[in-house]
């Protein structure tokens, strides 16, 4: 009972080509096509842009600090010494 037998496609094509006219059933088809091909490329993307996403995030969540030992320390900086007051002590 659900099946699409071939007069219910041929009724279908007739009904569609007395509404819209032979000239602009090519068009519309056309048109429905650059349409399904553009969201395909959409969907495709956003999946690529979540992938991407999902491998920036477990390539950050991998990285461990450095240990202790290989940070290195600065050696003491020279004491300030005031130029105003260095030409008072001389």
């Amino acid at each position: 009972m659900g099946a699409l037998k071939p007069w219910h496609i041929a009724v279908l094509v007739v009904v569609l080509i007395l509404l819209f006219g032979a000239k602009r059933l090519p068009d519309a088809a056309r048109s429905l096509g650059r349409s399904l091909r553009i969201i395909k490329a959409e969907t495709k993307s956003l999946a690529d842009d979540d992938k991407d996403l999902a491998e920036k995030a477990d390539a950050q969540h991998a990285r461990q600090p450095l240990p202790p030992h290989t940070v290195q320390q600065q050696p003491p900086a020279a004491p300030v010494v005031d130029p105003v007051q260095r030409a008072r002590d001389n």
